[in-house]
């Protein structure tokens, strides 16, 4: 990616506006979060979301790599239907093999 520099004025108690440009190309929205880092004299702005809590699970390594799995499984068409939840109960417990 070429290094397309935009410059922007820093204004009263340090504020900056991200321009219009910038905000479409990150899919920045008003009200969105950006993490502020510093490496050596560079600012580095990154976009984030905030996740709610009882749904952080979901993002952990392990789970995403059962995700992943998942629909692997599902595209190679290793799936199963069941009639009911006794069968699929019974097929976990490998009684209907």
């Amino acid at each position: 990616m070429a290094e397309d520099i935009i410059l922007t004025k820093v204004t009263r108690n340090g504020q900056i506006t991200l321009p219009a440009s910038v905000r479409r190309m990150t899919n920045i929205e008003e009200g969105d979060y950006i993490a502020v880092s510093v490496e050596g004299d560079t600012i580095l702005l990154t976009p984030k979301r905030l996740i709610d809590k009882s749904q952080a699970y979901f993002w952990t390594e392990e789970w995403q790599r059962g995700e992943i799995e998942a629909t692997e499984d599902i595209r190679a068409g290793r799936t199963s239907e069941f009639a009911d939840v006794e069968d699929l109960i019974a097929s976990l417990e490998g009684e209907n093999d």
